[in-house]
């Protein structure tokens, strides 16, 4: 047996007892409205929020909010994009989409974040390389905090899984904030039912 094979025999012979994790309350949310709470903290942190009535009008609202954008790329069939998403390419394909949307599964108001897995995205990778994001959210799929999040059971399934909150954004130690420095310059969650 040579001193490495000991050394583990050894941790593993004298293993404490398992101790169960202890029980989390969920910290029910304060806010009277998830709703004003979640776009509230989804602004402080750089984000937008859009609200529609019809989500037959999101094509017109995508243009309207970027007119200039060549390449609208969708992981949703609520938007009709100007380039489809093939699972098969590697992620540099989307290396020029100017604006990707996709569909949260759902928002977290205590931090304006939102919840997306490689189901939401397609490939993982559109939500950081397009240039903006625009999230797809069903007001009702609010809920109030992390806890509630982290609970959910999808998190336990999901190979791929992130909690999104605002635009990618970085700052020096002078306090000057740049968004859109690593990632998305810019998210825009739309508050609409499916």
């Amino acid at each position: 047996m040579t001193s490495r094979d000991a050394i583990l025999a050894a941790v593993r012979a004298n293993q404490p007892t398992p101790v169960s994790l202890p029980e989390v309350p969920l910290f029910k949310a304060s806010a009277p409205s998830l709703v004003e709470q979640f776009q509230e903290n989804l602004i402080r942190m750089g984000g937008k929020l859009a609200a529609l009535d019809d989500a037959s009008d999101l094509g017109a609202l995508t243009k309207s909010l970027f007119a200039d954008a060549k390449i609208v790329c969708s992981a949703t069939p609520e938007v009709r994009g100007s380039r489809g998403i093939d699972k098969t390419a590697g992620p540099a394909a989307l290396a020029d989409v100017d604006v990707a949307v996709v569909r949260a599964a759902f928002g977290v108001a205590e931090t304006g974040s939102v919840w997306l897995s490689e189901d939401d995205l397609q490939v993982n990778a559109l939500g950081f390389l397009a240039q903006h994001l625009i999230v797809l959210l069903d007001p009702a799929d609010i809920i109030g905090n992390l806890h509630q999040a982290y609970r959910d059971p999808r998190f336990k399934t999901a190979r791929y899984a992130v909690l999104v909150t605002g635009p990618s954004a970085t700052a020096d130690i002078e306090g000057v904030l740049i968004h859109g420095a690593q990632g998305v310059r810019s998210m825009t969650v739309v508050l609409v039912s499916p």
